[in-house]
């Protein structure tokens, strides 16, 4: 919106240019992330335990989490508010890249709202059964997947990391395809939201890898060098990926160890559809299983751990996720968020490194 109003008068006072700049306008709207969540912060806190909004603990949940009852939840709304405020004000929302991923942050956004609000009123860790969440997620993210696949300059070939030569094209499947990645990204970051801070620093550490992605993506000389798919108009992401790597700094603030609130699902689930709709506009989905390391793990020991017991009735785990597991192992919890953030930049470091091994 800023953009709008600012830049034209660039013809009249030379200074306004810079609002050109999708750098310049990235830096503006990650600074304004960050400002809204500090500054809003302690107001939800304060509103959350005020409404008695306190987290229901998982009741097969490690013994030392028995603490963290009541501890107020749902402060996703802080990031998600001030993700999509300091976007709409810095980013060219007329973009469609913009429009889409404003749409599904906030379809899943309303989602994880539900599911949270359901939990709240049960006093319960269990809110909407898993096949709801799940039709209630594909229905948005098909949304978002069938207006990107509509447009004449969009398609279904994938870049396949380190190899250049091997671009196949899904055609129509690109649409599930697309879809899952969404979806499976919600999903796994939700998985990962175990721990006081443990999901906001691989989410912080993916979407400034995807910044940078989106913004080489969006340049035509640098994608042309880095021998990557070229979209035109997706360099504007990149102002979305830094106001996610803001909002989620802010969030943290309140959100280290020991918790003064938690994320909840509307946080969980719309940072992870965030980081999917990324990864599916700049056309390097397949990169998020590598930018996205540490979520893919805590998905995989899900995973893992149901089939094992379904078909051995044995764990493979102490408990799933798999930080869960450290934890029963005795790790203190600041130590397993430490190092889970840790491998999140070793694999972002990775992921960063195929744009050019190819």
């Amino acid at each position: 919106m800023l953009y709008y109003i600012l830049y034209p008068l660039h013809t009249t006072y030379s200074a306004f240019n810079v609002f050109r700049y999708i750098t310049f306008r990235a830096a503006l709207a990650a600074l304004m992330a960050l400002l809204i969540s500090l500054l809003l912060g302690p107001y939800l806190i304060r509103s959350l335990a005020a409404t008695q909004m306190g987290q229901p603990i998982r009741e097969d949940g490690p013994p030392r989490h028995a603490v963290k009852a009541g501890t107020p939840t749902m402060g996703g709304t802080l990031i998600i508010l001030a993700l999509v405020t300091s976007t709409v004000l810095l980013a060219d929302i007329m973009n469609l890249y913009i429009t889409v991923a404003l749409f599904v942050t906030a379809g899943f956004a309303v989602i994880g709202f539900i599911d949270d609000s359901l939990k709240l009123k049960r006093k319960s860790s269990r809110g909407l059964t898993a096949r709801t969440k799940f039709l209630l997620q594909m229905a948005v993210a098909l949304a978002g997947v069938i207006v990107l696949y509509r447009q004449p300059n969009f398609s279904g070939v994938l870049a396949v990391p380190f190899l250049k030569n091997i671009r196949p094209d899904l055609g129509i499947w690109y649409i599930p395809f697309a879809m899952l990645v969404i979806v499976g990204a919600s999903n796994a970051v939700n998985l990962t939201d175990g721990l006081d801070g443990l999901a906001i620093g691989p989410v912080m550490t993916a979407a400034a890898t995807y910044a940078l992605v989106a913004y080489v993506t969006g340049h035509l000389k640098f994608a042309d060098y880095l021998q990557i798919p070229y979209v035109s108009g997706v360099g504007e992401m990149t102002v979305f990926c830094a106001a996610i790597v803001a909002s989620g700094l802010g969030f943290l603030w309140f959100n280290t160890y020991p918790a003064q609130m938690f994320m909840g699902d509307v946080g969980s689930l719309a940072l992870g559809a965030a980081l999917g709709i990324v990864a599916v506009t700049t056309k390097n989905e397949i990169l998020l299983v590598l930018v996205g390391g540490v979520f893919v793990l805590e998905a995989l020991s899900v995973i893992f751990q149901v089939a094992s017991y379904k078909l051995r009735r044995k764990r493979v785990f102490l408990m799933a996720p798999i930080h869960h597991h450290y934890e029963l192992k005795g790790w203190p919890e600041p130590q397993i968020i430490v190092r889970f953030w840790i491998i999140s930049v070793i694999c972002s470091l990775f992921a960063l490194s195929t744009l050019k091994l190819r």
